[in-house]
């Protein structure tokens, strides 16, 4: 057991240690991308263009791009994002491209972070969930999970995946899970929409773009308890408090079984368990590099062609601003925040969870926090989220998911900005 010890302790000290080297308080995973950044700046760009051109011909080489609509649709977004990068590396076309806060302001903000953050957050992650704390904590949560979210126990493996690891690795669990009977349909919806958030990794790049790193702690874990409240609430009203009851197929529910221990002793032999079955240090890192760099590849065009374009449509056409009212009458009653910022940044939050942070970054301390907050909590956004939510078997409406974007966006507001207030 060691390796529950040792490995969970390094994943947890990269992760959620705040450091001072230099100038600079931040956690380690931080500082490596610092580094690796600055050794590396004159290759970067060339690094990440090459993963935005693999990214967008993986659908055609897997031939998954034109298995439905959504697909074909954002096999397209991905081809543009690769000519949009281009035209960034090598300053090459139209103005409304080449703008510093829009083309420029993507790649150089967002999709050379995320394409250094990743696959090195990957290496790190296979420490935190691969040698029994994600059982350890799964078994800890079970008391709260059925009367809070109406979720099976095991379904804090996958918030926590989540969060440690990727939406993407949060809902392959969820899909598996629930394909072989352990949820039910309303389950599975209620975990896909309401724990499959993006990951600390994620959120380093938010907070950074926000400028509010020094706050990465209480960021971090407000940003998760106001998530799972907001989860707790959307699981009592429509339209996930209808979902239907069924499991997949028709198969018999399989219900949870305990060991007839006490609650900690049950989580440390679940630990126990997973270390027997874990892979090698070195097989648990390679698995989880590629799945970063699977990732990366993945979300890396799509920032550059749905970004661009969710930028241009808030810069150029008053649709966001328009679309945005909708949130001025709940915005308007807390005195002290930039109501026009806040409530575009909210808006723009369905296009692409990084889109928010470009919007607010200038604005003042509270605001830029509760930005940083409703950009995680609202979960569903359509340049990956939405997408991998398609691909499972678990089938919901996107007119389900636009309706269920809108109430977590709505009551994380509601919650994150009398707090922010006082503590800041």
């Amino acid at each position: 057991m060691w390796k529950f010890f040792v490995y969970s302790f390094i994943g947890i000290f990269f992760f959620f240690v705040p450091v001072t080297i230099g100038e600079t308080n931040t956690i380690m995973i931080d500082h490596l991308v610092g580094w690796v950044k600055q050794f590396f700046a004159p290759v970067l760009p060339y690094y990440v263009l090459v993963l935005i051109f693999i990214g967008a011909i993986y659908p055609f080489i897997k031939g998954t791009w034109n298995k439905s609509f959504t697909d074909l649709s954002f096999s397209m977004l991905k081809v543009l994002g690769v000519v949009i990068g281009l035209m960034v590396v090598f300053n090459f076309g139209p103005s409304f491209v080449l703008s510093k806060d829009l083309g420029p302001f993507l790649f150089e903000k967002l999709a050379i972070p995320l394409g250094v953050l990743i696959p090195i957050g990957s290496i790190f992650l296979s420490l935190l969930v691969g040698y029994g704390l994600l059982e350890f904590i799964g078994v800890l949560c079970r008391p709260f999970m059925r009367p809070v979210f109406n979720t099976p126990g095991k379904s804090a493996v996958d918030a926590v995946a989540s969060f440690v690891g990727s939406y993407s690795i949060g809902l392959m669990i969820t899909n598996k899970v629930y394909k072989d009977g352990h949820y039910n349909h309303k389950e599975a919806v209620i975990i896909a929409t309401g724990f499959s958030t993006v990951s600390a990794t994620f959120m380093i790049i938010v907070a950074n773009t926000l400028g509010i790193m020094e706050h990465w702690n209480l960021f971090f874990w407000f940003t998760l308890i106001v998530t799972f409240i907001v989860t707790a609430i959307t699981v009592h009203i429509p339209p996930i408090r209808f979902e239907s009851t069924e499991t997949y197929n028709n198969q018999p529910y399989k219900e949870e079984v305990s060991r007839g221990t006490s609650l900690l002793n049950e989580a440390w032999l679940d630990a126990k368990d997973a270390v027997k079955q874990c892979n090698s240090l070195w097989e648990n890192v390679k698995i989880n590099i590629k799945d970063g760099v699977v990732m990366t590849m993945a979300i890396l065009p799509s920032i550059m062609s749905v970004g661009l374009l969710g930028l241009i449509i808030a810069k150029y056409t008053p649709i966001i601003k328009y679309i945005s009212f909708i949130f001025y009458p709940v915005l308007s009653l807390f005195p002290g925040i930039d109501v026009p910022v806040l409530a575009e940044a909210s808006t723009i939050s369905i296009i692409e969870m990084l889109l928010p942070a470009a919007i607010a970054q200038d604005a003042d301390l509270v605001t830029r926090f509760t930005t940083g907050v409703m950009s995680i909590s609202a979960i569903i956004f359509f340049s990956s989220v939405v997408p991998v939510i398609l691909s499972t078997d678990i089938k919901i409406p996107i007119w389900k998911l636009v309706v269920i974007w809108f109430e977590r966006v709505l009551l994380t507001l509601i919650i994150t900005i009398p707090l922010a207030l006082l503590i800041f």
